[in-house]
């Protein structure tokens, strides 16, 4: 098996996949996962079989169990009421009859109540009994019985009591034991057919179980057959060649990496040790590639930071050599307007205003040039320090032009965090700058706010004046990026670009608060030193 790799130095996005392997003459007769599938076939019929057996199991064992818990055994309750019910009836009229008290009659139509309530119960549960039992003809019958009762006895007791008052019930007392004891008796056999169906449900139930006990056990043993199988397909057709392809596989990842990889049977461990041979080969080849570029990288590197180096030196000097002739064209043309100020005009002294103003602003932006380009760089150590501080020091450097706009700073209590405090006051003084630049009529009232978010600190500065319009909330932070005519804002268009490069070189984020109202919010985050009262 021959395989082509690129040549030392060259670079592909994506290489070539390697090419197919030649059919193995001596492969394996049948595939390891034909013997797999020839087991699991058998498997799946025993487990088929098995379920079937166990859902028709289910299936009977719950119709056996509706029929018990939901028909046979409430019906039996409603039987007991019924009892209880006919019971109550017949004390409470022999009762009223000897008495006439109104208690005893009330009693009597309270069980009557009570039995027709139980026996509508027990009609609701009459199409849920199983059939051929003579259920339906054994309520019937106590219907029958408990209405004869009535008619008998109980209704002609009521009767004379109410025409005639309390007296000796006697003459009726042959009737009262004739129909009563029918009413028992077919209170006794309606309950003893309750008895046998739940007996039979019961039967059903346990046969049920039974059947699913057996259709488990079955499958139980299908499985452990399965697994016995499986275990020798393993042992044969599997864990002999994966145990000669851990071993060259071992011996290449030991260090030999020209140890070749090959396994002739089965045919798939035949094609996966061919394709990992083939890997290990390409591999070999671009590692060999990659420590070249490694080794590229480092010398770029160190070219990359002798360049910065330079740069940075370059920097300073060609601020001081740029600075000087511009302190230079501003001095002397301040110099031509006094000394020949009666002999210009208004014209001239306009154009002597531009050039002092050009001059001024060259340099103006020069120092934020060499302040963007300072950070991380120059004196960018950090240590644990208080962001009060910073904050106090922003705010003495700002202290005339606090003063002289009448503006009001309040501020939350500050946290501690690991950070440089020269840049961090750099970053404070220019949003809080930028708060009074940009000022509405009312003097200006800003806030700087802390709260913690998880494991960092989020910051804020608002203010109360003109604004930021949303859809220039990422063109702000952009370096030179103006929103307003230098006219009318001075600036250099660097505060809000040198603000992110300071935020970002303390792993944080800074963006502008869309949400407001009114006036400008804007929002950075300082990973947090510790525990919120550290």
């Amino acid at each position: 098996m021959s395989t082509a790799y690129p040549a030392q130095g060259q670079v592909e996005t994506a290489p070539a996949p390697l090419p197919p392997l030649t059919p193995s003459a001596r492969g394996s007769r049948m595939p390891v996962g034909r013997w797999f599938l020839l087991a699991g076939a058998g498997v799946l019929l025993i487990f088929v079989i098995a379920v079937s057996a166990i859902l028709l199991a289910l299936t009977s064992t719950y119709e056996a169990r509706q029929t018990l818990v939901d028909a046979v055994d409430p019906a039996a309750l409603q039987t007991l009421r019924v009892a209880r019910a006919v019971q109550a009836q017949e004390g409470a009229i022999r009762g009223y009859g000897l008495t006439g008290e109104q208690q005893y009659l009330d009693t009597y139509r309270q069980g009557v109540s009570e039995e027709q309530s139980a026996k509508d119960a027990i009609a609701k549960l009459v199409p849920r009994l199983p059939e051929g039992y003579g259920v339906r003809r054994q309520i019937r019958e106590l219907t029958d019985a408990t209405d004869a009762w009535r008619r008998d006895y109980a209704e002609p007791v009521v009767a004379r009591t109410l025409k005639s008052g309390p007296g000796s019930l006697t003459d009726l007392a042959r009737n009262n034991l004739q129909r009563f004891s029918a009413v028992k008796a077919s209170l006794d056999e309606q309950q003893a057919l309750l008895g046998r169906l739940h007996d039979v449900a019961r039967a059903r139930l346990y046969s049920g179980w039974d059947t699913i006990y057996v259709a488990v056990a079955a499958l139980v043993g299908a499985m452990v057959l399965a697994i016995v199988f499986c275990a020798l397909i393993v042992r044969r057709a599997v864990g002999g060649p994966i145990a000669r392809l851990t071993r060259q596989v071992r011996a290449v990842a030991a260090g030999d990496f020209d140890h070749e990889i090959r396994v002739e049977r089965p045919a798939e461990l035949w094609e996966l040790s061919g394709h990992v041979d083939g890997m290990r080969r390409r591999i070999m080849t671009e590692w060999q590639a990659s420590v070249e570029a490694r080794q590229q990288l480092a010398e770029q590197a160190e070219e990359l930071k002798r360049s910065n180096r330079e740069l940075e030196q370059f920097a300073y000097v060609a601020s001081h050599d740029l600075q000087e002739p511009l302190r230079k064209v501003a001095s002397f043309t301040q110099m031509l307007e006094q000394r020949y100020a009666d002999r210009l005009d208004d014209r001239a002294r306009q154009y002597i205003g531009f050039a002092v103003d050009g001059a001024r602003r060259m340099q103006l932006l020069i120092n934020d040039l060499l302040d963007f380009s300072r950070v991380g760089r120059v004196g960018g150590e950090r240590e644990e320090m208080d962001t009060g501080d910073a904050l106090a020091g922003a705010l003495r450097n700002l202290d005339s032009r606090l003063t002289e706009t009448g503006a009001t700073v309040t501020h939350d209590d500050m946290p501690k965090v690991v950070g440089n405090r020269t840049l961090l006051t750099q970053l404070f003084q220019n949003l809080v700058s930028n708060a009074l630049k940009f000022r509405s009529e009312e003097p200006p009232r800003v806030h700087i706010g802390v709260r913690q978010d998880g494991d960092v600190w989020e910051f804020s500065c608002s203010d109360n004046g003109i604004g930021v319009e949303s859809k220039y909330a990422d063109r702000i932070f952009l370096i030179f990026q103006r929103l307003h005519p230098r006219d009318v804002y001075p600036g250099t268009g660097i505060g809000l670009a040198l603000c992110r490069k300071i935020v970002e070189y303390h792993g944080g984020r800074i963006w502008l608060d869309t949400n407001e109202d009114a006036g400008a919010t804007f929002r950075w985050t300082l990973p947090a030193l510790g525990d919120p009262d550290d």
